[in-house]
């Protein structure tokens, strides 16, 4: 008798008030489907006024203990109606914008202590490939990969490597092709010094020191022959970008080991989530230069032979890099 009593009462509910839950239904779907900002402003304003009605429904309904399916299809109306209300409504070209225009560059600005520890990692590793080289020529051969070397190697005669600095040499490889092949290396060496920075940081601190290593042994070898300037303009095309943006993926990673390391009030799995917001746009902002690096190295160094153009280019480019990290986003809340 008491269950039949609540089904009434539930039918006369809805009868009453199942006209407007129809057409907010009607109202949420379209949202969904179109976008709330393709929806002419009295659709829009109706949304909002009936998404009020079946919130006021729906505590009635819980007040007088209204049948279970009743109950379950308004709150399941609600909750759709409050995030076609509520929610942001941006699109991907307003995510897009809001990344470079703000996103982005606060997050370096927020990170720079962990960027620059990046950036140490990476001078530190350097300066001691440096001077392994110039003590002993054989620890080229130790820490520089083949691939990499490509036949310039302290066996190679000084005129060769100059030929290696000023040469476009198209027959030995197509620019595109290099470009692809640069871009996939450089990339595999970002997500790595990024991923493996939250096992304790360590993985990518040693990771992004050996490559300072590789870079110091490389730059010592042209020393030694006398190509210090040629060679740093030769690197600056690209290594100023490219250099950079394995040192700001160490310094995501850094970012998210640290916050494993030290939580502080949080429990390590909430602390690796806060950390992570900036730590993701960090290794956003990598992959956005490292882009740039692939078709710098693949075609600028190649098409500019000039040794003064070579370094204003490359260091242009990364006083522009600067330029957005300091500048970006001030201002905004």
């Amino acid at each position: 008798m008491l269950q039949q009593r609540v089904m009434i009462r539930s039918a006369r509910f809805r009868s009453e008030r199942e006209e407007d839950w129809r057409r907010l239904e009607a109202l949420v779907a379209r949202a969904e489907t179109q976008g709330l900002q393709n929806m002419a402003f009295t659709e829009a304003r109706d949304l909002a006024a009936a998404y009020r009605r079946v919130t006021t429904s729906l505590a009635i309904a819980r007040e007088i203990s209204l049948d279970r399916a009743l109950l379950d299809y308004l709150e399941a109306l609600t909750a759709r109606a409050y995030l076609c209300v509520h929610a942001p409504q941006e699109r991907l070209g307003g995510l897009i914008h809001r990344f470079f225009v703000r996103s982005a560059p606060q997050a370096m600005r927020r990170s720079w202590k962990f960027v620059a520890l990046g950036f140490l990692c990476m001078g530190l590793g350097a300066l001691a490939g440096f001077l392994l080289f110039i003590e002993s020529p054989a620890w080229y051969y130790v820490f520089m990969p083949p691939s990499l070397g490509d036949g310039r190697g302290p066996d190679a005669s000084t005129a060769e490597l100059r030929s290696y600095i000023y040469d476009a040499m198209p027959d030995r490889s197509g620019l595109g092709a290099f470009a692809t092949f640069l871009f996939s290396h450089n990339t595999r060496i970002a997500i790595f010094v990024f991923g493996l920075g939250v096992f304790a940081c360590a993985p990518a601190i040693l990771l992004t020191f050996y490559n300072g290593i590789v870079v110091g042994a490389f730059v010592g070898l042209h020393v030694d022959r006398g190509l210090g300037w040629d060679i740093a303009g030769w690197l600056s095309v690209h290594g100023v970008t490219e250099l950079s943006a394995i040192c700001i993926a160490c310094g995501g990673g850094l970012q998210l080991g640290a916050a494993v390391l030290f939580p502080g009030d949080h429990s390590r799995r909430e602390a690796l989530r806060l950390a992570g917001r900036d730590a993701v746009k960090l290794a956003l902002v990598a992959a956005l230069m490292l882009v740039v690096a692939a078709l710098l190295e693949g075609f600028a160094r190649q098409l500019v032979q000039d040794r003064t153009m070579r370094l204003a280019l490359g260091w242009g480019i990364g006083a522009s890099w600067l330029a957005w990290f300091i500048f970006g986003g001030r201002g905004r809340v």
